[in-house]
């Protein structure tokens, strides 16, 4: 299973990105999708994640700002983020819990990141 994440940049503050992750592999369902980031001298934190039943749950900073939302058919998940600050700099990395079609369980793979940055 790979993820490729897209849509970082460079925003001024008061801006909107939009972020995707997409998945490949043989994958038989998908359950949670989530995203974290990590800004420079911190631990990776937990932005957003939506699970199979589209239930969402949102990091406190980021509520009423930012949108998860997901598409299994297509497998992949995005993140509307809108009135950026500069708090929100940060690598943006996907997170998948999947069930691949050769396996009875469930595995966490991680995207490659994608850098956003909000100017002041």
């Amino acid at each position: 299973v790979q993820l490729q994440a897209s849509g970082g940049g460079l925003v001024q503050t008061g801006g909107s990105l939009r972020l995707s992750c997409a998945a490949s592999g043989s994958i038989a369902n998908f359950n949670y999708m989530s995203w974290y980031r990590q800004a420079p001298g911190k631990p990776r934190a937990l932005v957003a994640t939506i699970t199979d039943t589209s239930r969402i749950i949102h990091e406190d900073s980021v509520k009423g700002r930012f949108t998860v939302s997901r598409t299994n058919a297509k497998g992949t998940v995005t993140l509307q983020m809108n009135s950026l600050k500069p708090e929100d700099t940060a690598v943006y990395y996907c997170k998948f819990n999947v069930r691949e079609t050769w396996s009875d369980s469930y595995s966490d793979y991680w995207g490659q990141g994608t850098q956003v940055t909000v100017s002041s």
